[in-house]
């Protein structure tokens, strides 16, 4: 990478935050008090998960990074300041991670190995300068958690404007068209005009996150039964960057659209 890496400490995360909106203006939108966070209901698939990911700490636990190049390098961590070890498995994973940059760029979905000292470790590469958040959405004693911090990669930043609402992308080939019916959200894919069946990804047939303008809060959607379709409590009349993945012949391909 030709800029490194620096990581973002709590006192730095803050001015960090403000520095961005500074710079960016109406890129990421406006900011969010936390009385304002709707909590939908959780459940398994088919049902929603609450607003998350706007913390470095949660419930006793807290998001600690140590190294962001060529690896990350994070540990999440106990009131006691130990490293918690017991995560469950989650759609057959124990610890997901989101990364993407502040604008809704350079989205990944990765998944850590967790080593015998605590800390979980992925390859990870980031491309492009500027604020990236990360997300690391894991279960532990039956609760569910996304815990954020925010890294930064040294350079001139160009951000993109919070793009209009897209209901439609094409990637890697494949059309997908994006139907909203109330709170439900159903996604048609096609290859040259044929009609997709997805394959099972993670235990499902897609995987759809949602980061609401302004904040990046994390929504973390699984589908309904058919593999395609959604619940998904989103405010009205608030942008969304939608990122649904879904595996076909044996790959895994991402649209990016917005509601």
């Amino acid at each position: 990478m030709s800029a490194p890496v620096k990581l973002a400490g709590f006192a730095a995360l803050l001015v960090l935050v403000f520095g961005v909106a500074v710079a960016a203006g109406d890129v990421i939108g406006p900011d969010r008090q936390a009385s304002e966070i709707p909590q939908p209901g959780m459940g398994e698939h088919g049902a929603v998960d609450p607003i998350r990911g706007l913390s470095i700490a949660e419930g006793g636990l807290s998001l600690e990074v140590a190294e962001t190049s060529p690896e990350l390098v994070f540990t999440i961590r106990g009131e006691d300041g130990e490293a918690v070890r017991d995560f469950e498995v989650e759609h057959e994973r124990r610890m997901h991670l989101i990364v993407v940059r502040r604008d809704g760029t350079g989205f990944q979905h990765l998944h850590p190995e967790l080593g015998a000292d605590g800390a979980w470790r992925t390859p990870l590469t980031l491309p492009e300068p500027g604020a990236y958040r990360v997300f690391a959405d894991f279960n532990h004693d039956g609760t569910s958690y996304t815990l954020a911090a925010d890294v930064t990669v040294d350079g001139a930043a160009t951000y993109r404007s919070f793009p209009a609402p897209a209901s439609a992308d094409t990637t890697d080939g494949y059309d997908v068209r994006m139907r909203a019916d109330g709170e439900q959200l159903r996604f048609d894919i096609t290859r040259g005009g044929a009609p997709v069946e997805t394959e099972e990804y993670l235990g499902a047939g897609g995987h759809l996150v949602a980061l609401r303008e302004g904040d990046l809060a994390f929504l973390h959607v699984h589908p309904n039964d058919d593999g395609v379709s959604f619940e998904a409590d989103l405010e009205p009349g608030t942008r969304y960057l939608l990122y649904l993945q879904f595996q076909h012949e044996g790959r895994v391909h991402t649209a990016e659209l917005v509601r």
